[in-house]
């Protein structure tokens, strides 16, 4: 079955930086562009950065540009998103996504990593 685990989420200082990992399972990996969402306490989810299968490709919200950086290794079946310059605006529960499925997509999310920005 698909699996999504992320980690490295954590308590960091305004202007610190992050990098969350996603480790997939149960699907073929190098198969499927990636998301990274992220959902603030009150708020609606919203759509961080997302990456293409090859890693060739990648889009990212207009509040995380040239902060932010999403990446993949398929070698390892894992997805990054290093976080530099963090902002208070930045703390959100951040989600891994997938669209899976051969002749239907599905949508796959991890159970979250929590990013806390704040002095």
């Amino acid at each position: 079955q698909v699996q999504l685990v992320e980690s490295g989420g954590g308590l960091v200082q305004p202007g610190g930086s992050l990098r969350l990992s996603c480790i997939a399972s149960g699907f073929t990996f190098s198969s499927y562009g990636m998301s990274w969402y992220r959902q603030a306490p009150g708020k609606e989810r919203e759509l961080v950065a997302k990456i293409t299968s090859s890693g060739g490709t990648t889009n990212y919200a207009d509040s995380v540009k040239g902060r932010f950086t999403i990446s993949r290794d398929n070698a390892k079946n894992t997805m990054y998103l290093q976080m530099n310059s963090l902002k208070p605006e930045d703390t959100a529960v951040y989600y891994c996504n997938g669209k899976i499925g051969l002749f239907t997509r599905y949508d796959y999310w991890g159970q979250g990593t929590q990013v806390t920005v704040s002095s």
